[in-house]
């Protein structure tokens, strides 16, 4: 039984219509998130009692948004090729809003009160989070363009857990019983969003870059065995 394959006009369909829901709910996270703290409020519950720590979530909620906003348009391929020195500067932009994030971020985590298991995920992502940004800007600067959009495919799946966290967390509070403490949710949701986010990430890697050159790998050892039009036949 063959596979279904997809036209190029369908995946063209749903790769607008996918970027379209990640740069919406990317927009609506930071927009209704990232204010409050600007205003010395938030929109979850905070300790305010621990040294720091709300300073700390302020610092980080102003790069890690921008980081948000940012990412859906670096991979919009118009965009690269029209804009290629806007690429580079909202490019340079994101990676040290990354550091900066990640910086007040570890600090946050040291000090929560929600537990050792948040604590863990939260050093996971940040250090996956740095890590890839890393490797991003050094396949970059050997000009590895291939790699470098496969790390910035990693490094944005990372960015998004802050979306994926709040929505699982939304849901589990709806649908959860109120017996049942926000500080455990809340860490459900951290583990979900991150695992969740590289699981999706790995499948679209191996979908858009590695399954193609499957495909036209075998071309190739065709045309190499094949023997070689003479010049006149090639014009």
């Amino acid at each position: 039984m063959s596979a279904t394959v997809m036209s190029p006009a369908v995946r063209r369909r749903w790769w607008w219509f996918l970027w379209g829901l990640l740069a919406l709910l990317a927009t609506g996270i930071a927009a209704y998130f990232v204010p409050p703290y600007l205003t010395g409020s938030s929109a979850v519950p905070i300790d305010r009692a621990i040294v720091g720590y709300y300073a700390s979530l302020v610092v980080h909620a102003l790069p890690a948004g921008l980081t948000l906003i940012i990412g859906p348009w670096q991979f919009v391929p118009r965009l690269r090729a029209r804009f290629p020195k806007l690429h580079r500067v909202l490019g340079r932009v994101y990676l040290i809003s990354v550091v900066a994030a990640s910086g007040a971020a570890a600090y946050a985590s040291a000090v929560t009160t929600s537990g050792f298991a948040l604590q863990v995920a939260f050093y996971l992502l940040i250090v996956a989070w740095l890590y890839t940004a890393a490797q991003a800007y050094r396949t970059i600067r050997r000009r590895e363009i291939a790699l470098h959009r496969v790390w910035m495919i990693r490094n944005y799946a990372l960015t998004f857990a802050a979306v994926t966290l709040r929505v699982y967390l939304m849901i589990g509070m709806r649908v959860l019983p109120s017996s049942v403490p926000f500080k455990d949710i809340y860490t459900a949701a951290a583990w979900a969003g991150l695992l969740g986010n590289v699981l999706i990430a790995e499948y679209f890697i191996i979908q858009r870059t590695l399954a193609p050159l499957a495909r036209r790998a075998p071309r190739s050892g065709s045309a190499a065995g094949s023997p070689v039009a003479e010049p006149s036949a090639a014009v």
